[in-house]
């Protein structure tokens, strides 16, 4: 998967499979990867408040795949050539170094969709708005809270050298760079479904066995549950 911009983002360089992956596959919606260690350039994106309208235009919603997003991502602030995005120094970033509220406005997925096709791996900023959150955690894309001061110094020190790199370490919960190490906070499950690469399909289909059985004693009159 390449960036709009024609990289490779760094994100592709370390994604880890679930062994459930190749029965996973679900036509145009792929199985989720897992996330235990990521470590990557980032882009800071100066910007309060940014709602999921701006993160993915409501013209790209009739797309029926889930792939393709990326395109579209920031679209309006990309036809600004001062845009960060547009900087050729962040072309291989992967985190995304956000300001607060990030993800506001409506419930759409496509939101997460458009920021993983373009190759962003986790989101860093000191809110998130509920649903966008839950949106990213179920589809793999890490939202990382920090304080605003830590997320303050990050942004400043890519800002200052694009070249740094920050990890984002799922199973130490802490994020390491820039002389930085914080810790951030994330509930059991939610990170052992990241590390699995277990999205609600997935995790459906580690029970393939007993769902078969349980269809066998089923009478064969009664919809099938699959």
């Amino acid at each position: 998967m390449r960036s709009p911009l024609g990289v490779e983002p760094a994100g592709a360089r370390d994604r880890d499979r679930h062994p459930d992956h190749d029965i996973v596959q679900r036509g145009a919606f792929p199985a989720m990867e897992a996330f235990t260690i990521h470590t990557g350039r980032a882009v800071p994106l100066r910007r309060s408040d940014v709602d999921t309208d701006q993160i993915i235009p409501s013209e790209w919603l009739k797309r029926i795949e889930r792939t393709g997003f990326g395109a579209g991502l920031f679209s309006e602030w990309r036809a600004d050539e001062g845009f960060v995005l547009n900087n050729p120094a962040y072309a291989e970033a992967s985190i995304l170094v956000a300001g607060p509220d990030f993800g506001t406005g409506s419930s759409r997925e496509h939101a997460v969709w458009a920021l993983q096709d373009y190759g962003f791996r986790a989101v860093i900023s000191p809110r998130f708005a509920d649903i966008f959150r839950g949106n990213a955690l179920g589809n793999g894309l890490l939202p990382v809270q920090l304080p605003a001061g830590t997320v303050e110094a990050l942004q400043t020190a890519v800002e200052q050298d694009p070249t740094v790199e920050i990890t984002v370490d799922l199973a130490a919960r802490e994020v390491r760079g820039a002389g930085l190490v914080a810790p951030f906070e994330l509930d059991d499950f939610t990170r052992w479904r990241l590390m699995e690469g277990l999205d609600d399909v997935g995790l459906t289909l580690r029970h393939e066995e007993l769902i078969t059985g349980f269809e066998a004693t089923r009478p064969g009159w009664l919809p099938s549950a699959v």
